[in-house]
């Protein structure tokens, strides 16, 4: 028999046979492309996503009016440059990389803005990238709950991307906390916004956003005047427990608001020639409602730390209370000690001992004087 290497040799055990290297091969490259393929989706869980997933609406407008028909968002963007006064709004929801990265060479998007996009990590910002801005918000949504525990979550947060280009505007939302289906619709039908092109939709996605904002603040603020009251009740039963959950809750819904403000003085700011004049009117309306929004978490957030303050100096008084009952009984019962203790030593030469009355006069005497000292503390709020 003619000798064979060792890729064309195979084993044989028991009662196996050799096979034939023309079945091995393709075995041995099927199995191999199943653990690959198992490897990959391990380590990539978007490519278990199946494509166009994250697009949920895209629409070509031209002077404001959708134009009918469904297109690609490439064949939109064509469109739009070939028109004037067209452009195309994308909207996505928690894109997977692959989607945003077709998208990106569609539209020429920067790699660190896509990164950013898909990760919804950021904080508020604006940045430009050529003649393309990238806009970051965070939404928020107030959780309704029955009852305030140390453990009940108040605010929901999410993150809302914008890419801004002459012919494009992308939005790409991460979370429930603001849907922009409503804010679609509003929008097409003021035309004479619409018309001012891609910065209208920024106008009105920011709007809703900040509109929002409002209406959790005033949920918000309902919260903590039920928990003011509890606190400063007669009968006192705020857990401090549920002040500093509140105050977390805070303090994340303060991180979406505040930060926001520097991205909408460059927005409102008269020498950004980029966003229409009467666009950055509306601009400046929605950094009305975005000052307001951030005095009243300020404001909340000072009231919170009076609300934890005086909890923690009711708590302290109610310790010192509890340490004058003890040593108000202590005192008490120390009476009944002394006098027992005197007597039970049995000296020879005691007074009363052989007295018929000194037992029930001993215990008559430490029953006044007990009773004296109850009294005197009680008159000194002691007990």
């Amino acid at each position: 028999m003619p000798d064979q290497t060792d890729s064309e040799r195979v084993a044989v055990s028991g009662n196996s046979r050799p096979r034939p290297r023309a079945w091995a091969a393709p075995v041995r490259a099927a199995v191999t492309r199943m653990l690959s393929t198992e490897v990959g989706q391990q380590r990539n869980p978007e490519n278990s996503r199946p494509d166009g997933q994250g697009v949920v609406d895209c629409g070509l407008y031209v002077d404001g009016v959708r134009q009918p028909g469904q297109l690609g968002y490439a064949e939109a963007l064509d469109a739009a440059r070939q028109q004037a006064g067209a452009f195309v709004w994308l909207g996505l929801h928690e894109p997977s990389q692959a989607e945003m990265a077709g998208i990106a060479d569609a539209y020429g998007l920067h790699e660190l803005a896509v990164e950013d996009a898909v990760k919804a990590e950021q904080r508020p910002k604006l940045e430009r990238f050529g003649e393309v801005s990238f806009l970051v918000l965070r939404t928020v949504r107030y959780v309704r709950h029955g009852e305030l525990t140390e453990n009940s979550d108040v605010i929901e947060t999410g993150q809302m991307m914008l890419f801004i280009g002459p012919n494009f505007v992308l939005t790409v939302r991460h979370g429930d906390a603001c849907r922009l289906a409503p804010v679609r619709t509003e929008l097409e039908a003021r035309q004479e916004i619409l018309r001012q092109g891609p910065w209208a939709v920024a106008y009105a996605v920011m709007d809703r956003v900040v509109d929002i904002y409002l209406e959790v603040t005033d949920q918000v603020g309902d919260d903590l005047d039920l928990l003011e009251g509890e606190v400063f009740a007669r009968q006192a039963h705020g857990r401090i427990q549920r002040i500093y959950q509140m105050k977390r809750e805070l303090v994340e819904f303060k991180r979406a608001v505040v930060p926001l403000q520097r991205p909408m003085m460059t927005l409102t700011a008269q020498v950004n020639r980029e966003i229409p004049k009467e666009i950055r009117r509306y601009f400046r309306d929605v950094q009305d409602h975005l000052t307001r929004t951030v005095e009243q978490v300020n404001s909340y957030d000072d009231l919170l730390n009076s609300i934890l303050q005086a909890r923690l100096a009711q708590v302290t008084v109610d310790q010192n209370n509890d340490m004058r009952k003890i040593a108000a009984w202590a005192a008490i019962a120390a009476v009944w000690t002394a006098i027992a203790g005197i007597y039970g030593m049995n000296f020879d030469f005691m007074p009363e001992t052989s007295w018929k009355y000194g037992y029930p006069v001993v215990l008559a005497l430490m029953l006044v004087i007990s009773l004296g000292l109850y009294r005197w503390f009680r008159r000194n709020r002691w007990l």
